[in-house]
């Protein structure tokens, strides 16, 4: 089957991406940083810089995440202790949780 040519995203999430790339870019011209030096630093293409910057949801997180914080983009509005703190509480509060989730069964039609 082929791939879906767009996959359609809620507003809120393409302003955020739009607001990312653009805290990316800003970050990397702040720094005086051409977008072949951010790919060379990241490991990934200047195309994929290009398309980080614009916003593109097609992007790994993964390589965005790197571009952000290689320019000095703030992810989650923490610093490195805080966000080891956030994700140790994420993982006490996950280890409480059934480690499988079903369906809600259909209710038995027990009238007779």
């Amino acid at each position: 089957m082929a791939k879906p040519l767009q996959r359609p995203y809620s507003k809120i999430t393409v302003r955020a991406l739009t607001l990312l790339g653009q805290q990316v870019r800003l970050g990397r011209k702040e720094r005086r940083i051409t977008a072949q030096e951010l790919a060379d630093r990241a490991g990934i293409s200047r195309s994929l810089v290009q398309r980080i910057e614009k916003g593109d949801p097609g992007c790994q997180i993964g390589a965005v995440f790197e571009a952000a914080i290689l320019v000095g983009v703030q992810l989650f509005g923490a610093d490195e202790a805080a966000l080891t703190s956030h994700l140790a509480d994420a993982q006490a509060r996950l280890a409480l949780l059934p480690k499988h989730t079903h369906r809600p069964r259909k209710p038995v039609g027990d009238e007779f």
